[in-house]
């Protein structure tokens, strides 16, 4: 738990902060976050002034605690469970809903929730245990004699031996990771009874050298039928240790702050992709690869050449026995249900639409978050010669489950 004055941003909006409210060690890191694009810190006459970026959750500084909240007013619950959607893993069973004007925690507090009810399922069935080999000085003869070490060390006394065994433990890698996450979430909640379980469940898991040793540990995990039941730990455990969401923001090491952090526009995508190849496959469809020769190549520029390419783009079957069509669709972040969508977008879904273009006419999608319902508008783009695409706008409402978005795309466009 964290004593520490909270002070509270929204997304994109800025905070001044005291010379004192700062310690050297927070004005280094946040400088490092600057650099991933999360916030920005800035000098002023009489102190800092900190804007927050597209980066939402919570930041423990020396002497303060920065949470940041996302400027679509997401439920908790709901908030993990388009993360859960995105990350194809459970959310929090337990956890009732929370929203962020209320909650001091907010999306951190729920993702160590989600970790611990994970954690603790683990306990209650038996933590996994696998064979350990150990080196150890022992008066009786356990597992095998290690023969070099006897000689060299023991120069052939026999009162202890140097012996090898192979125990079955649950100090492995599996729970390893675990137990170091399950620590590293305590710094990031304020609710004692949330402290108190994960401590209690901690104390049943090994732990690693270091966060960086648990990361390494865990990219290297490759499941199987008997440590299948592990997967939504650790994907909760991998969230918590990297400090990010769907694209691991603070992993330099020595930089990272204790927090976690969620890009919400890479959430967006993540979430987009899948509702996209559910809808698609639905009817027949799936997502084609977005590499190599799929995307849109501008060359003859100074420098390298630069590639276009959309969020997801799909592969339809035709129409009354007519070719297979592509359809690009990108996803983005924006408050489209309350302003027109810019002209850079449009620019750009224009390419899309124009670049993937089959003998059909030309038309991209573009989807966007929003509250109160769900919304979709054609836009048409026309030249002096006649029309050049159909632009499909959808709004979808966050406060809805993901599988009701997905009939939502289904229906409008496929």
């Amino acid at each position: 738990m964290s004593d520490r004055p909270v002070i509270r941003i929204a997304e994109y909006r800025t905070v001044p902060l005291t010379r004192d409210q700062l310690t050297p060690r927070d004005v280094d890191r946040l400088q490092a976050l600057q650099a991933h694009g999360c916030v920005t810190l800035s000098a002023d006459h009489s102190g800092w002034r900190l804007r927050a970026e597209s980066a939402v959750g919570v930041l423990v500084l020396d002497r303060l605690r920065l949470v940041i909240e996302p400027k679509f007013a997401i439920p908790g619950e709901r908030l993990m469970s388009w993360l859960g959607y995105a990350l194809d893993a459970p959310r929090p069973l337990r956890s009732s809903a929370r929203r962020w004007a209320t909650e001091p925690d907010g999306y951190a507090e729920l993702v160590a929730a989600a970790l611990l009810e994970q954690c603790e399922h683990l306990v209650r069935d038996g933590l996994r245990r696998d064979y350990v080999r150990r080196e150890a000085v022992e008066p009786v003869l356990r597992g095998r004699l290690d023969v070099a070490a006897q000689a060299l060390r023991r120069y052939g006394q026999l009162d202890r031996l140097h012996v090898r065994t192979f125990d079955r433990e649950t100090d492995i890698r599996d729970n390893r990771v675990l137990g170091t996450a399950l620590r590293a979430a305590l710094p990031l909640t304020t609710h004692p009874g949330l402290a108190h379980d994960l401590r209690g469940v901690a104390e049943a898991f090994p732990t690693a050298a270091s966060p960086t040793a648990a990361l390494d540990a865990l990219d290297g995990i490759r499941y199987t039928r008997l440590n299948a039941r592990y997967r939504a730990a650790h994907t909760w455990a991998r969230l918590i240790l990297r400090g990010g969401g769907v694209s691991d923001l603070l992993t330099d090491r020595g930089t990272a702050a204790d927090g976690l952090l969620l890009r919400m526009p890479a959430l967006w995508e993540a979430v987009v992709r899948r509702l996209a190849a559910e809808a698609a496959a639905r009817h027949g469809g799936r997502v084609l690869t977005n590499s190599g020769g799929a995307g849109i190549t501008v060359r003859g520029d100074l420098g390298n050449a630069s590639v276009f390419r959309p969020d997801v783009l799909l592969e339809l079957p035709g129409r009354n026995g007519s070719a297979r069509s592509l359809l690009p669709v990108d996803a983005k972040y924006k408050r489209y249900d309350r302003h027109g969508v810019s002209a850079a977008d449009v620019h750009q879904l224009l390419t899309y639409a124009d670049g993937y273009r089959s003998s059909g006419p030309a038309n991209a999608v573009l989807v966007h978050p929003q509250h109160g319902g769900r919304a979709c508008r054609s836009l048409e783009v026309g030249g002096p010669r006649g029309p050049l695409a159909t632009l499909h706008v959808i709004g979808i409402d966050t406060a809805t489950p993901p599988e009701q978005a997905v009939a939502w795309i289904e229906n409008t466009l496929l």
